[in-house]
């Protein structure tokens, strides 16, 4: 059974980086064609996803946050990262990290979101 959690800071100030991290237990993330999304949720809104990192360390970003965002990982904590720069208040959700098979956008496990609040 995979597991996804995410963690960090639940409150960013603007103008800073925002940084979650998420640990994934029960699969390797390095696992061909397995891909490791970061998805967010503002208030009120739907899901918007903001980009991947391939089993392979290859990364693809939404072209509307690509300009601020950047993925990495740890293989030898089986995490994987994100950082969100210049944040403002729009940047408030829940940020959740997942698992898709193939880079199709189907995510098969889910951590369970963490909201971080940008606020002064």
């Amino acid at each position: 059974q995979v597991q996804l959690q995410e963690s960090g800071p639940g409150l960013v100030k603007p103008s800073q980086t925002l940084s979650l991290t998420c640990t994934v237990s029960g699969g390797s993330i390095t696992t061909n064609y397995y891909y490791w999304s970061w998805i967010r949720q503002p208030p009120g809104k739907g899901l918007e996803w903001i980009g991947y990192i391939a089993y392979s360390g290859s990364t693809y970003y939404s072209p509307s946050l690509k300009s601020r965002t950047s993925i990495s990982r740890d293989t030898s904590k089986n995490q994987f990262t994100l950082q969100l720069s210049s944040v403002t208040p729009e940047d408030t959700a829940v940020y959740y990290c997942a698992r898709d098979f193939g880079g199709l956008g189907l995510h098969d496990y889910w951590g369970q979101g963490t909201q971080v609040t940008v606020s002064s």
